[in-house]
């Protein structure tokens, strides 16, 4: 099996002003990728407001405590990936992979997407922050037991966007207030609250997260789109329809 995935990956450092216009990104530069055929990316996003993000099945009702968002302004999102429900905010650093699927690469299947992605990232945020980064719940990173990284996959017909949340300075307070106890549970979170479950990495910079992750991809040239993302992308990310139809 090849590492035909690693070839000629490019870096977007591309953080946009809203919510809806930084979850349509990644669905938009999913679509960039399929029309260029070989483009390949890796992207970082940061939030400066607080909000909420369910999977793509989730139900919103049962995963968000929506009167305590509506009274503080958190907005309530759907990604287009699957996973668990997240508070996102100030503190939280945003990765998307753009990946070509190849059938003789650990991208052909999606049970072998996450667990070499999965451990390539437990590997990237070891090197930056000096602790012992462990894999669980399939795509979840934890540091000392404690959930650190949530992550999901988008399959299209011939690029995959695996995604995912590092927690950095989170105020985690907040995931109690925001967030209901989610209806499944990995095993080893042992029903723990949320202010028990996850935690914020070591004290690392947001540089020295961005510097291993290029490095583990070999992430070095920039990129660009050619042309604007419009604003019917994150139009979908803005409609409640959208938002809540679960």
């Amino acid at each position: 099996m090849t590492d035909f995935a690693l070839k000629e990956l490019l870096l977007l450092d591309w953080s946009l002003p809203s919510a809806a216009e930084n979850l349509a990104a990644d669905e938009f530069l999913l679509s960039c990728c399929e029309k260029s055929g070989e483009l390949q990316l890796l992207r970082f996003w940061e939030p400066t407001t607080y909000f909420v993000v369910v999977g793509y099945g989730n139900k919103v009702a049962e995963e968000v405590n929506l009167g305590f968002c509506q009274q503080s302004g958190i907005g309530v999102y759907r990604r287009c990936s699957g996973g668990g429900t997240v508070l996102q905010g100030p503190g939280c650093l945003n990765y998307a992979l753009i990946l070509k699927i190849s059938d003789d690469s650990f991208t052909r299947s999606i049970p072998e997407t996450n667990v070499h992605l999965m451990h390539k990232q437990a590997a990237a945020l070891h090197k930056a922050t000096g602790a012992a980064v462990t894999v669980q719940g399939y795509t979840d990173l934890t540091v000392k037991n404690y959930k650190v990284s949530g992550n999901a996959q988008k399959r299209g017909r011939t690029h995959l966007l695996f995604h995912g949340t590092l927690l950095l300075n989170l105020d985690l307070a907040k995931i109690g207030d925001a967030l209901k106890s989610p209806p499944r549970m990995p095993d080893y979170r042992q029903s723990r609250s949320h202010i028990h479950f996850v935690s914020n990495l070591p004290r690392v910079s947001t540089h020295e997260i961005k510097k291993s992750f290029c490095h583990e991809w070999q992430a070095r040239q920039e990129w660009k789109p050619d042309e604007p993302m419009s604003d019917e992308w994150a139009e979908k990310y803005r409609s409640p329809e959208w938002n809540f139809k679960f």
